[in-house]
């Protein structure tokens, strides 16, 4: 898997101006460690926060380019930034970074800790200045060892550097920084849930309000980031405003950069930092290079499992929240997935629902409960074991759990897929139905979610 922010066949040269997560990045992949980093360029945006801006003035900085979370959700860090409590007295509070990247199709923040971990320690840096948080945790999907090594070695060599520590810079500002690798849960990625298995209990999401920003990890005021997001922020600290605004194509209402991706049977699987409001096709034919020779695209999803599919007449729509929310679904991660013509739906929609049942936290009755019967459902259908009515009572599922319905977003990004499925290839899941001579009892099949 390519993991670089190269354009076609590496014309497109990587540059500050245009490219600030990845110009930094070696051509041989290997990571960009504290004496080549700080050669880079590295810190300097930590040092103009800490000696030129208020912590006021950072919040508002960030505020005023839109940077928005680069985690799914969208929600505008600056505004984010502004709920945690002014009061002086509120000392202990905290920073998490959410690292625990468990959406399937998905390795974005893998390989900014990887190969660019002093990225994210300046972002963080920088963002518990504004925050006056005393202590961060990267809260890290247990999977990326790699990750976890790089990232506790930047930690030390930026502590070794007076950037971690006590009185950093001569401030008088203290930021301690941990890493933390997660249990391996997909439902740690939703915040309040990843707060509550930070403090050694069940990953399960809490209710809102409170928010994070007021009572989060052990009580205290808490604000929750995602890699990405927090890796953008020297680059708008350093350059202003107006250049970050710049960045991102006309049309787009979103500023700045993002990574995006496309896997599948695609000619260049790959990784790219490209500007939002670069259309789904220019991403699939000019970056990942179209489908494999003796395949064809059947349909795409935007930007990891939980989004909707997408068919070929959509890739002209724009990559940015709205621009994705036009043709129907969310942008999510922005790493797409390309489905081809030889693939089933009903299997992959089976494959799918099993992997969000099985990481379902068991919360809410319509997500414990709806999930392994929508798993049950498409494996009868794939089986030719169908009912008639199966159809309808999956698409009721659809309606049961979707947004709104249940207490954290698991569940509503779950069956987003499934609905599009069905809409766009409803055939394919009439196939499935038996004839009524052998059909099968629906109390005959038993529920049953893969390991």
């Amino acid at each position: 898997m390519t993991l670089t922010s190269f354009g076609p066949a590496n014309r497109i040269a990587r540059t500050a101006e245009t490219h600030p997560l990845t110009w930094r990045l070696r051509d041989d992949g290997e990571p960009v460690w504290f004496d080549e980093y700080q050669a880079k360029n590295g810190y300097a945006a930590a040092r103009k926060a800490f000696a030129d801006l208020s912590q006021d003035d950072i919040v508002q900085t960030v505020k005023d380019a839109g940077l928005k979370g680069r985690g799914g959700a969208g929600f505008p860090t600056g505004v984010k930034w502004g709920l945690m409590p002014k009061d002086e007295s509120m000392n202990i509070r905290y920073l998490l970074c959410n690292a625990d990247e468990m959406e399937p199709n998905t390795w974005k923040d893998r390989m900014l800790m990887e190969q660019l971990p002093h990225l994210l320690i300046e972002g963080m840096l920088i963002s518990a200045r504004a925050l006056k948080t005393y202590r961060g945790y990267i809260f890290l999907r247990g999977e990326y060892t790699t990750a976890a090594k790089h990232l506790r070695r930047a930690v030390e060599e930026a502590k070794a550097a007076g950037l971690l520590g006590k009185n950093i810079l001569g401030s008088g500002f203290d930021f301690e920084l941990f890493v933390h690798t997660g249990a391996g849960r997909y439902i740690c990625g939703e915040e309040t849930a990843l707060i509550n298995s930070l403090e050694g209990r069940r990953a399960n999401p809490r209710s809102k309000p409170p928010f994070p920003a007021a009572v989060g990890v052990w009580g205290k005021p808490t604000c929750v980031n995602n890699v990405e997001t927090l890796c953008n922020v020297p680059a708008i600290i350093g350059d202003g405003v107006e250049w970050y605004k710049s960045l991102a194509r006309e049309g787009s209402e979103d500023h700045g950069t993002k990574l995006m991706g496309f896997s599948g049977k695609v000619k260049n699987p790959g990784l790219w930092e490209l500007p939002f409001g670069v259309t789904a096709r220019e991403l699939f034919e000019d970056y990942a290079g179209g489908m494999r020779d003796g395949f064809k695209l059947k349909c795409w999803q935007p930007g990891g499992a939980g989004t909707g599919f997408l068919l070929p007449e959509h890739l002209d729509a724009q990559m940015y929240a709205g621009g994705i929310a036009k043709v129907g679904t969310r942008m999510g991660t922005g790493l797409a997935m390309a489905v081809d013509d030889s693939i089933n739906m009903v299997s992959l929609l089976r494959n799918m629902e099993q992997f969000f049942a099985r990481e379902s936290c068991g919360f809410c009755t319509p997500c414990r409960d709806g999930l392994p019967w929508s798993v049950k459902l498409l494996m009868a259908l794939e089986n030719g074991q169908g009912q008639p009515g199966d159809i309808e009572t999956l698409l009721g599922l659809v309606g049961f759990l979707g947004p709104g319905k249940t207490f954290c977003a698991h569940a509503p990004g779950a069956v987003e897929p499934l609905g599009s499925a069905i809409k766009y290839f409803r055939p394919e899941f009439e196939a499935g139905i038996a004839p009524t001579s052998a059909a099968v009892p629906p109390l005959a099949r038993p529920i049953v979610v893969g390991a």
